[in-house]
């Protein structure tokens, strides 16, 4: 099964442009709040109609603006997992799944074999409203999974959850969908998330999708700054090619990238654990003065002014163990240094 996305919808002021193919995966749609990853999610179960534009699922068009198609919902064997579930609440878990059942004389089967699979027996004659967040999630699961879709779209699936009981799920949600054939979109904003559960990413950025990438890609090869941040990379300067180095004039800074950086270049990308503690006048470093200190749960966070930094240009961030920075003897300035392959070039 395979999922193809080119759609286009305007919303007042905000314009949704997405463009993506997933095949038998869990691909991740990773954007910052508001960027478009529910819109796209409601335009592909047929909850919102897109401007224009394609979407097929298995070689079934869902949506075609130009052939005028646009399959009701209830014809898409699309599985759609809301943040708060959806569920209905003056039914009880077991009437929940049995109504995504369509084939009637199979019903009581299915829905019996999904309350044992969620483990959900005990709790199937109680309301939504009286189980807990975990036990509703899992029915909304079964409920989807019961409906034989081709498709399963995650819509942010821990929002509604605290940390504790959203790492248990998490694990439990994964198993579930290991069997599953077909193709599964997981939204999300968490890159950790994202990290443990996918293999590939869709990346949305003030509702524009900026390509598709390997998590590899992702992390290691972001080509533009959009993904660089969602990536969880924190330091960014103005850039200017130099050959095989970079001039950073708002750090007064000129760093060696170990290659040939190309001429469209025109910003950088350093993440916060790759600025290191340096010997004084070693090759490659830096003198700093040390600006601000910040203690966080298992590292130290410091930021630094490079010696010949502008008035205004954003201090260069740090981390790292708290152990490391305890043995600096100067904590008012050190030396600093960023390997050549650490420094992300962005377009």
């Amino acid at each position: 099964m395979a999922l193809s996305v080119d759609i286009e919808k305007q919303l007042g002021d905000f314009t949704l442009s997405v463009r993506f193919e997933a095949e038998n995966e869990c691909l991740a749609l990773l954007g910052a709040s508001g960027c478009g990853k529910s819109v796209t999610l409601r335009c592909i179960a047929g909850i919102l109609t897109p401007d224009k534009g394609k979407i097929v699922l298995d070689g079934v068009t869902l949506f075609d603006s130009t052939a005028q198609i646009d399959l009701p919902p209830q014809k898409r064997q699309v599985g759609y997992l809301f943040q708060q579930y959806a569920l209905f609440p003056n039914m009880t878990v077991r009437q929940n799944i049995a109504a995504a059942v369509r084939d009637k004389q199979r019903r009581k089967a299915v829905t019996e074999e999904k309350l044992r699979q969620f483990r959900l027996e005990e709790v199937a004659d109680k309301l939504p409203g009286q189980i807990s967040g975990g036990q509703q999630q899992r029915t909304a699961l079964a409920r989807i999974l019961a409906s034989e879709p081709k498709t399963i779209l995650l819509d942010e699936p821990f929002s509604a959850l605290d940390s504790y009981l959203k790492y248990q799920l998490e694990v439990e949600l994964a198993e579930t969908l290991e069997q599953f054939p077909g193709t599964i979109l997981w939204v999300s904003h968490d890159r950790g998330e994202v990290f443990r559960n996918c293999r590939r990413v869709c990346v949305l950025d003030q509702g524009i999708s900026q390509g598709t990438f390997t998590l590899r890609e992702l992390f290691h090869q972001p080509v533009t700054e959009a993904a660089a941040r969602l990536s969880g990379c924190k330091n960014y300067a103005d850039a200017v090619p130099m050959g095989n180095a970079v001039s950073l004039p708002e750090w007064g800074l000129i760093l060696n990238c170990g290659k040939e950086v190309p001429a469209d270049i025109r910003r950088i990308g350093i993440r916060a654990h790759h600025v290191t503690i340096a010997e004084p006048q070693s090759p490659g470093s830096f003198p700093c003065a040390v600006q601000r200190v910040i203690q966080d749960v298992f590292i130290t966070i410091v930021l630094l002014r490079p010696e010949g930094a502008a008035p205004d240009a954003p201090p260069l961030r740090m981390e790292l163990d708290r152990e490391d920075w305890y043995a600096v003897e100067d904590k008012q300035h050190v030396w600093a240094a960023i390997q050549p392959r650490d420094i992300l070039l962005l377009k």
